[in-house]
């Protein structure tokens, strides 16, 4: 296994290093041809896979680009002048890589370098040059409220690309220009970049300013912050050193791939040690109940007209009656308060779909697709005025 990774590297580091020499070569020109027509084409990645041809995703959809299916050594070729000599390195040892990366003029961009069939492939996300706005990005403005908060908790879930993390960035930069704190986030890698305004913003990437989530949230408590972002709870050690910041007099904001409010909870808790020398069931939803502020859980769906997404979002926040219910166990009942709680600003993924549906947004059939309780959701729209 060493001598494979040995072998690896070195022809990481040679082919990186013949392409270093010729920057101006005509792979750097392509490279700049096919970013350059993803951000013209609006969209929002790029796969590069040997054997396909250049693919983009342009509002959710796969769309073949033109042009021949790429070799490996074409995809090796276009990729590797990205890479400095230590990211090689990491790619050849992990046979995976993020980073993000500036690309002259045309913009900035997430990269995840990996090996599928034994040949190198991609998958590079378009970044916003601006930080999104809640409005910018069709979301509820009563989500306002939660860069109000001084302390607590508050999660965004749902699947890869559902735009937690533009959501998150939002919030970030509300808090930014309405509040003068000290906010500080833990990302991996980082997508927005925020300016100073009203607060000071320390931006910390993971693997280059820090070895992990979990070390960073422990050390971040040393650096006198006002506010949290850690970008994701991948761990039990960084969802205990989360709680615990929101718990001592600061808001966290993190995210979390689960669909639902109750999901959330489950997959909260499988994460939080327990047994000898830790907390017992009932002390973990104990803290968690008084640490938790809301749980947005968020899907992007395509609009009417083919030319948008919109988000679906199931919000729940954490009022008396939902926190008792989380200290009490009775996870199954958290779904009905939220559906009686619109004055609290709550909303389930159904009545947020049925909203879109009734304003013309999206289409019947695309909320079916997406809602888990199809019967429900019918019978909101049943129910809606003709």
């Amino acid at each position: 296994m060493v001598a494979a990774h040995d072998d690896e590297l070195s022809r990481l580091v040679e082919q990186l290093n013949r392409k270093t020499v010729a920057a101006k070569s005509s792979d750097s020109t392509s490279l700049d041809q096919l970013l350059a027509m993803a951000v013209q084409r609006n969209a929002s990645d790029i796969l590069l896979v040997a054997g396909s041809s250049v693919t983009l995703r342009v509002k959710g959809a796969l769309a073949q680009a033109s042009g021949a299916p790429m070799s490996p050594e074409d995809i090796r070729g276009l990729l590797l002048p990205l890479l400095t000599t230590t990211q090689a390195e990491e790619l050849a040892k992990n046979k995976s890589l993020d980073f993000c990366f500036l690309h002259g003029s045309i913009g900035r961009f997430r990269a995840n370098f990996h090996y599928q069939r034994g040949t190198l492939a991609a998958s590079i996300r378009v970044l916003p040059t601006q930080i999104p706005t809640l409005e910018s990005l069709h979301l509820p403005p009563s989500l306002a409220h939660l860069a109000e908060r001084r302390q607590g908790l508050v999660l965004l879930t749902g699947p890869t690309g559902c735009g937690k993390t533009s959501t998150l960035a939002a919030l970030i930069d509300l808090i930014n220009s309405r509040r003068r704190d000290h906010i500080i986030t833990i990302e991996d890698p980082i997508e927005y970049q925020h300016a100073n305004r009203s607060s000071i913003v320390e931006q910390i990437q993971v693997g280059q300013d820090t070895p992990s989530f979990a070390h960073a949230v422990r050390a971040v408590l040393r650096q006198d912050p006002d506010v949290i972002l850690v970008g994701e709870m991948r761990d039990r050690e960084t969802m205990a050193a989360a709680l615990t910041a929101a718990e001592t007099g600061h808001l966290v904001l993190s995210s979390l791939h689960t669909n639902d409010a109750s999901q959330t909870m489950s997959r909260i808790l499988d994460l939080l040690p327990t047994g000898h020398g830790s907390q017992q069931p009932s002390q973990m939803r104990q803290q968690l109940s008084l640490a938790l502020v809301a749980v947005i859980s968020q899907q992007l769906v395509a609009a009417a007209d083919s030319a948008n997404r919109y988000p679906a979002l199931e919000i729940m926040m954490a009022t008396s009656a939902v926190r008792n219910l989380i200290r009490s166990g009775q996870d199954h009942q958290i779904r009905s308060h939220i559906s009686t709680g619109r004055a609290e600003g709550m909303m389930t993924m159904e009545q947020s779909l049925a909203e879109l549906v009734r304003s013309g947004r999206i289409q019947r059939e695309t909320a079916i697709d997406h809602c888990y309780h199809v019967a429900e959701l019918n019978q909101y729209l049943s129910d809606s005025p003709r």
